[in-house]
């Protein structure tokens, strides 16, 4: 038997038996399933998109569209498909669609059909629609400014916004961009009407395109998420029921119209006539919450409306007293219906404004449109003092329910009713809703699977499905992850899945790029695609940190292989039907053998998917999951994930061969590069070599720390950050990006006879699969580590290039086994080098391109940094101490960081970046902090005391801050010792345990001193849980554990008597490391 592959198996192909098979395409994104829909098909109970919808409404009545979408926004492919079809308007002819470019000029078109000479001015009513993203609005505004003046003779103008737009200026890609309508719809007197959700985008839309009639209006949605989700509509109006809802409405306000002399008093009337058509109770401005609030949250916005209502029932229903005021109709913005609705016992209003970036939302002379409006419709309407404030945030922002509860915690206090910190909000009951993860390469033959599962579940009339998809380019060549929520009634969730019932990963080098289990609730289950994976190797192809995150979420894992499919190793691109049917086996088993005919309609084929199912007790295997799992080893740090996808696309990547790399180039080619830079992708970034986000910073204070006198050189370092945007976190790391000696580098270029002005193209040093142009001066300054100590595998790539036999043969035996001592001995005891080996065998003389394919490329060094941004906020410090030592052979040998920092003079520029850490305060200020830290391990707990230092400047609650400091003399090394007894008599430090180890006869350690107050670290760390940090090198961490081990078992007794079980102490300070209140940084 033969199966009809996807693609045709060309001229000469063997007969085929069965039917060909049908596929499942995603046309775009914006439409409900990728799919198009007729015109005539939207009315009643169906599946739409808002982005749909307004395209419906405005092709049913509209004269002309002008649309201005980016090829891969697709906010008009609707109306296109609509034009090719022939589809007629509500005025009986075919509306026009002009899909232009967004630029200067644009809309200058639309202006001048309204008033071209021969314009049918029987058609002079009848609206004219733009549909564009906020990115074209900047476009836009000349035409609009003018339309503005003219409006009295022109046609009414309904603009439908996608609140979309890119952005350079950070990793964020795509962002919600409501601020261009806000400052366009102020400047310009235009009218300004925003969809809180997609069950209300027809409604918004038809009344925006009403209001049209009073003056030009703009109707705007969120563009990225909510626009784009497939969702299940009730009451969705035809087109015929659209045109009359309007007509009657217009003729509703058509006589009272010419009473109102003001734009204010003209859209009041006309929403109530919408709401008297409809049967809505659609306001001007919507309220949510508690009957009672002391706190108002004001929000403009899609997703922070539909939110920040969910929100604040939620919170309202448990007692908080608090409430938000969603602005449907921004402009007219009438200040008798605000204050209408907002309630009397409101003491506070907070406004949720956006701003165009973070430089807005930090500049204190800076307030958002929302802002404005608000404080001068409350200024004068109160005999009382009516706080309001202003809560600014950047387009970049990502709602979500958590982080519109931190809004809510900030202006209305951390303590609800029950006086317990609140860390989420749950407006989803889990338990009735069924929640599904999908992530995969967009490359992958099943990268639409979701969409026709989602499609399947929608086939259910009793269900409610809800369907939503994001593209990262930037991601393994481009990444997808799709989302799918099954209800038994209506939901609004515009964010994305945080508790998946079931989740699919299409390719397991997203786990290593994305914190998938980040987003799945416990007892769920886990599908991971691992093609010829056996069982003892699943272990090693899953971090350690994910192995603990199955174990600890209860998550079931299951392993599909299609590698162990017949059919699949004949046809690989069947994969879709496989990963369609695997996931339906794990999530809905009931659909797997009765839907099996309704998913072949979708896709597929019925032959094929039974043959496919039958295979699954093969291809689909559930693992079981060790407790070993729980167990990760102390030096494996937690990888720092993103928890979602960074949408930056709306569709896959169209992936280019890149030409295969040179590692020599000469200066023609980099000229080119430069001067035709559209063609060759050229970049001019700040230190293009490496692969993550850096920094200019300058140095503005070198201190040493220590005596002149004294061998070990400890300084403390500040940098100013000027202008630079950098932004730190405490307990953060700072990167610096040294450089190699200059003489040095000079010294070896002239030794190996190097032309240092030469291009070369060399790896970067974060990403060696990353090549950049460099001179070969620069290369040796910034790329190549040629003063680092060589591995094994250089010898013996060395080997390769040596002519002389003896050399050779040495080469090859100290890179292999028989020569591991000598190797050991070069390495730690000669600390010999790159330069060093090249230098001892003359015959061995590789040209600079191979140079940089041998020799490892130079690696930042991270410093914990010593400082806490809210007391310094353009200054970053650094606690360092010099590494130097004298090897045989009697050379000054160095640390290349250290080196170079201690060189570095005041105003002298260092390339930096920022790194996460593992040492982070605890959430609450008033949780106890136990600080441990050797030498240069004290630069984390400075910034934690300044940290704590300025939460009680603010007003908050701190709890006991117990530090305990280790060196050798307290003369020579009480680094920071004036700042701790500063602290220390302020009230900040509690306990300052200082261990001075050769002030004595005998020596007295960090954990002497720990010990001598066992009963204050029973107090902090035990009762009042708090948390204990150590920072410095490994030697103490035994000991101080042992310290802590006796303070669990002497406070167990102290509670329980001797009578009771032992307790098992070693077991709770586990405990407590999971619950990230036990806290090493070692080296």
């Amino acid at each position: 038997m033969h199966f009809q592959q996807i693609e045709s198996a060309g001229p000469g192909a063997e007969a085929q038996t069965l039917k060909p098979l049908k596929t499942f395409t995603e046309k775009s994104s914006s439409l409900p399933f990728g799919h198009h829909l007729p015109l005539e098909s939207i009315s009643g109970p169906t599946y739409l998109t808002a982005q749909t919808l307004v395209q419906q409404v405005a092709y049913t009545l509209s004269d002309k569209i002008f649309s201005y979408s980016a090829e891969t926004f697709d906010l008009d492919i609707a109306i296109k498909y609509w034009t090719e079809q022939k589809e007629k308007n509500a005025f009986g002819y075919q509306t026009g669609v002009s899909s232009l470019e967004a630029r200067t000029g644009a809309g200058s078109i639309a202006l001048g059909y309204m008033f071209s000479r021969d314009f049918d001015l029987k058609k002079r009513h009848i609206p004219q629609s733009i549909i564009a993203s906020s990115s074209t609005l900047h476009y836009l505004r000349p035409v609009l400014d003018q339309l503005s003046l003219l409006y009295s003779v022109a046609n009414p103008l309904i603009a439908h916004i996608a609140a979309v737009d890119y952005t350079a200026d950070s990793s964020a890609g795509l962002v919600s961009d409501y601020v261009s309508s806000l400052t366009l719809a102020e400047d310009l007197g235009m009218g300004l009407v925003c969809s809180p959700s997609v069950f209300e985008a027809q409604h918004m839309s038809l009344f925006a395109t009403l209001l049209s009639s009073v003056l030009p209006t703009i109707h705007t949605y969120d563009g990225i998420s909510v626009g784009r989700e497939t969702a299940r509509l009730v009451d969705t109006l035809d087109q015929a029921r659209l045109y009359n809802s309007y007509q009657a409405v217009m003729e509703a306000v058509s006589e009272v119209d010419k009473k109102h002399s003001d734009n204010e008093g003209r859209v009041v009337r006309l929403l109530q006539a919408f709401n008297d058509e409809f049967g809505e109770d659609y306001k001007l401005f919507d309220y949510y919450g508690h009957q009672e609030p002391e706190s108002v949250l004001v929000v403009f916005g899609t997703v922070e409306a539909s939110l920040s209502a969910q929100v604040a029932n939620a919170l309202a229903r448990d007692g908080d007293k608090l409430g938000v005021i969603n602005v449907r109709v921004y402009r007219p913005f009438v200040e008798e219906a605000f204050l209408e609705v907002l309630p009397k016992s409101t003491q506070t209003i907070a406004v949720l404004g956006q701003v165009k970036d973070e430089a807005a939302v930090f500049d204190a002379a800076e307030f958002s449109r929302l802002y404005s409006d608000v404080i001068a419709a409350v200024q004068f309407a109160f005999d009382r003092n009516m706080e309001v404030i202003d809560i600014k945030y950047a387009r970049e922002q990502a709602w979500t329910p958590s982080n519109i509860l931190d809004v809510f915690q900030q202006i209305y206090g951390e303590k609800t009713q029950s006086e317990e910190v609140r860390s989420y909000v749950d407006i989803l009951n889990t338990a009735d809703v069924r929640q599904y993860t999908f992530w995969n390469l967009d490359k992958s033959p099943a990268a639409n699977a979701p969409v026709a599962l989602g499609k399947l579940l929608s086939l259910d009339s009793a269900k409610n499905v809800f369907v939503r998809s994001g593209h990262d380019n930037l991601v393994r060549g481009g990444a997808v992850r799709h989302d799918i929520r099954n209800a038994d009634y209506t939901i609004e969730a515009p964010y994305s899945v945080e508790q998946a019932d079931v989740s699919f990963v299409g390719d397991e080098t997203l786990l290593h790029e994305f914190d998938v289990l980040n987003s799945v609730k416990a007892d769920s289950s886990l599908i991971i695609k691992l093609p010829g994976a056996k069982d003892e190797d699943i272990e090693k192809r899953l971090s350690p940190a994910l192995r603990k995150t199955i174990l600890s979420k209860d998550v079931e894992l299951f392993v599909l292989d299609p590698t162990l499919s017949e059919t699949l190793t004949e046809y690989p691109t069947l994969e879709t039907y496989l990963t369609q049917l695997a996931f339906l086996k794990i999530a809905r088993e009931d659909l797997l053998v009765s839907s099996l005919p309704k998913l072949a309609a979708i896709n597929g084929s019925s032959e094929i998917l039974e043959k496919l199912a039958g295979e699954l007790h093969t291809t689909l295997r559930e693992i079981d999951v060790p407790v070993a799992w729980g167990t990760v080893d102390e030096d494996v740090r937690p990888l720092q994930l993103p928890s979602d996808i960074n949408i930056n696309s709306f569709a896959s990547f169209d992936t280019i061969e890149p030409e295969p790399p040179s590692l020599l180039k000469s200066w023609v080619i980099a000229a080119k590069g430069l001067s035709f830079k559209e063609a060759y992708g050229t970049e001019t970034v700040l230190r293009p070599d490496l692969g993550i986000k850096t920094f200019v910073a300058h140095v503005k204070e070198h201190r040493r720390l220590t005596p002149l006198s004294y061998d070990r050189n400890i300084f403390h370092i500040e940098f100013d950050l000027g202008d630079s945007g950098l932004k730190y976190a405490i307990g953060e790391a700072l990167g610096i990006h040294a450089e190699n000696d200059k003489t040095e580098v000079e010294q070896f270029i002239k030794w190996y006879g190097l032309n240092p002005e030469e291009i070369v193209e060399v790896p970067s040093r974060e990403d060696a699969n990353i090549l950049v142009n460099r001179t070969v001066y620069q290369s040796l300054i910034q790329n190549v580590d040629i003063f680092g100590r060589p591995p094994k595998r250089f010898y013996e790539a060395l080997a390769e290039f040596a002519s002389d036999e003896k050399e050779k043969k040495e080469l090859l035996t100290l890179g292999g086994p028989e020569g591991a001592v000598e190797f050991k001995r070069r390495a730690e005891v000669d600390t010999i080098t790159f330069a060093d080996i090249l230098l001892e065998f003359p015959s061995a003389h590789p040209s600079f391109h191979d140079i940089v394919r041998i020799v490892s490329p130079m690696k930042r060094r991270e410093y914990s940094i010593a400082s806490s941004q809210h007391v310094t906020p353009n200054s970053v410090s650094l606690l360092i101490v010099t590494v130097n030592w004298v090897d045989p052979q009697g050379r000054d040998r160095f640390g290349q960081a250290t080196r170079y920092l201690n060189g570095l003079n005041v105003g002298a520029p260092v390339t930096v970046s920022v790194k996460p850490s593992v040492m982070k305060l605890p959430p609450k200020t008033t949780a106890p902090i136990i600080m441990a830290g050797l030498g240069t391990g004290l630069a984390p707990f400075r910034a934690f005391v300044q940290e704590r230092a300025f939460q009680k400047q603010q007003g908050h609650d701190i709890g006991e801050v117990l530090l305990y400091m280790g060196s050798r003399h307290q003369r020579e090394e009480y680094l920071y010792g004036e700042e701790w007894e500063a602290y220390q008599d302020a009230g900040i430090i509690t306990l300052l345990g200082r261990a001075f180890s050769r002030d004595q006869p005998q020596k007295i350690y960090i954990q002497d001193r720990m010990r001598q107050t066992l009963s204050d670290i029973r107090k902090a760390y035990l009762r009042n849980e708090g948390s204990f940090y150590l920072c410095g090198p490994t030697w103490p961490v035994p000991d101080v554990t042992e310290v802590l081990q006796e303070a669990v078992e002497v406070e167990y007794l102290a509670k329980h008597g001797r009578g009771g079980r032992k307790v098992d102490s070693r077991r709770e300070i586990e405990t407590l490391k999971e619950a990230q209140r036990y806290v090493l940084e070692v080296y």
